[in-house]
């Protein structure tokens, strides 16, 4: 009978009502229920299928939520958040207003840490359990990380920290050889031999104080009972290594695991994808900054491409398929992407780091000390800036100009298209003398007719893109597209000028001066923080230089902003069209009044 067991389970306490020998059965209903849901409302698929089993025994062996667990990234969790609570409401998972597609302490008692980034699960369930000694709690935390999670550096120091403590720690390691991308690494082929029975170092994690098990088939329900079991009688760090398949119970998504690792809507009968249209459309922003190094790196060989476990994400992918020996995929450790790539530039390398800009947040320090204060040329190579979608608070890379901004040496730019895109990177490579960071949103631009000739681009300089009399806006990155359409319209268009800044730093101040002595009043429109950003630029700007004009300033709010598609969080952050037409008309009014 279909979800014979899932349709009476609503907690864990409802799943420890089953035998043992009824587990398989729901594991198989769990799978089924999972690609039922992200075949039409898309999400993170095949990482959930391959924890199925474990997601189960761990909530059948442990008393959660009084004994802690903690998914690392949590792309995982899909099935945790059925088990605890939210399978009536999975539906909404990454919708608007729905439930998160990660765990998120605010929406369940059950998600005792919230993730997104990779490799924090160790030192956070370390801090719960010695928490935990301290307060005389007797309680189980457990930190399920996976194989690429567990070779960043920030994991490293947590296993470091835990191995000389006694304190009541599970750290279960999800070993299926993948992450979002294959993992890499000495790392990876240390596991690998492990899984083979090929290793001939002693082992790692004993070597680190841990009590190791393993590794086992993290698809044999019983065998995890009665590991886990087993080791809720075991005092002080653990360590269990299993081994897992990504995609588990959908043929498609095991033997395409990258594809599949977010599919996108697919059919849950067969896994198959929708066919592509064959109809022309703008290339991904992605895939533009992949296709032009290629093209650049063919032509100078100094250029080298770095990204940190984003091969596919970044296309990167196609220079590492090109020119393999100088494209570097160096796993989950953006600090040491950015170091590495310092280290290059000093010996006259061109290196780009592409890194997703929510996950530069985690190499700041590198940034500003390794790169900017020795005024290397690093070209950083930020994707998913501004406002990503469905990720949600975790992924949104809207804090970039504002953390960068105040970064002396370092000169920023926000490509409006494509081209744009194309050309700072032929000028950065011609030669530059500073560290620069261009930034570039998630998906697709505007234009088909992409790959013009190579122009170089003056540093610092903005672009008018329209005179008028009375209000200028001045905008940074795509989106102005959306102040385009939003004069188109406008009833009074004649009276608004607009502005393709280009630079959030340097400032183009020989254009500010006479945009301030033409203009009434000034709109600044960013995707990113207002608090810091470009805005922030825009007014110090003002105030240096005693300009008086009213000055609206649109851009993210002081806030985290939840996910939904850009379309629903650009509309509630007052970015869409018809919302800066508004502002305008507005201001307009106000004008007319004054």
């Amino acid at each position: 009978m279909k979800n014979e067991f899932l349709k009476h389970i609503n907690l864990p306490e409802d799943l420890r009502q089953l035998k043992p020998e009824e587990l398989p059965q729901l594991a198989q209903e769990l799978r089924s229920f999972i690609i039922n849901i992200v075949a039409t409302k898309e999400g993170h698929l095949g990482a959930s299928l391959g924890v199925v089993e474990l997601t189960i025994a761990l909530h059948y062996v442990f008393n959660t939520p009084e004994d802690q667990l903690i998914w690392d990234v949590g792309h995982q969790a899909y099935g945790h958040k059925i088990l605890t609570g939210r399978k009536d409401i999975f539906d909404s998972n990454r919708q608007l207003k729905g439930i998160s597609g990660f765990p998120k302490r605010s929406e369940s008692h059950y998600d005792a840490f919230g993730v997104g980034h990779s490799s924090t699960s160790i030192s956070a369930a370390l801090g719960m359990a010695i928490a935990s000694q301290l307060k005389g709690d007797n309680k189980h935390h457990i930190a399920v990380i996976g194989d690429a999670s567990i070779a960043s550096g920030m994991a490293f120091e947590g296993l470091n920290h835990a191995g000389v403590t006694n304190a009541n720690l599970l750290v279960i390691l999800n070993d299926n050889a993948i992450g979002i991308d294959p993992s890499v690494g000495a790392l990876k082929q240390y596991l690998t031999n492990v899984k083979k029975g090929t290793e001939k170092q002693d082992n790692i994690f004993e070597a680190l104080n841990f009590n190791y098990s393993g590794p086992i088939d993290g698809h044999d329900l019983p065998l995890l009972l009665s590991e886990l079991k087993r080791l809720k009688t075991v005092k002080g760090p653990k360590f269990l290594h299993i081994i897992t398949t990504k995609g588990k119970g959908l043929k498609q998504a095991e033997l395409d695991q990258v594809k599949y690792h977010a599919p996108g809507k697919f059919d849950a009968k067969t896994g198959e994808l929708p066919l592509k249209s064959k109809e022309k459309i703008p290339p991904k922003f992605q895939d533009v900054f992949g296709e032009t190094i290629v093209e650049l790196a063919l032509k100078n060989d100094t250029i080298i491409g770095i990204t940190p476990a984003m091969p596919t994400g970044s296309s990167l992918k196609y220079m590492m398929e090109t020119i393999p020996n100088r494209a570097f995929d160096v796993g989950i450790a953006e600090q040491h992407a950015v170091t590495l790539a310092a280290g290059m530039a000093t010996q006259g390398l061109i290196p780009f780091c592409n890194i997703y800009s929510t996950f530069l947040q985690r190499a700041y320090d590198q940034v500003i000390h390794d790169v900017a204060l020795q005024n290397l040329p690093v070209i950083f190579c930020l994707d998913r800036a501004g406002l990503v979608g469905e990720d949600g608070a975790t992924h949104h890379g809207v804090f970039d100009i504002a953390y960068l901004n105040c970064v002396p040496n370092l000169v920023i730019f926000v490509p409006s298209n494509a081209i744009a895109l194309r050309n700072i990177m032929y000028t950065a490579q011609l030669g530059i003398d500073f560290p620069l960071a261009i930034r570039y949103p998630r998906g697709r631009g505007q234009l088909l007719d992409w790959k013009m000739p190579f122009e170089t681009i003056d540093i610092g300089k903005g672009l008018c893109i329209k005179q008028g009399t009375d209000i200028a806006i001045l905008s940074i990155g795509t989106l102005l597209k959306n102040v385009a359409d939003a004069i188109d319209l406008l009833d009074q268009k004649e009276a608004v000028g607009y502005y393709d800044m280009q630079f959030v730093k340097p400032l183009d101040e020989v254009l500010l001066h006479d945009i301030f002595s033409t203009y009434k009043a000034i709109i600044t429109i960013e995707d990113g923080t207002v608090v810091g950003g470009f805005a922030s630029a825009i007014l110090a700007f003002a105030n240096a230089n005693n300009y008086k004009q009213s000055i609206t300033t649109l851009g993210i709010e002081d806030k985290f902003i939840e996910h939904g598609t850009v379309n629903q969080l650009q509309h509630l952050q007052h970015l869409d069209s018809f919302s800066i037409k508004k502002s305008i008309e507005d201001l307009l009014f106000v004008l007319k009044d004054g």
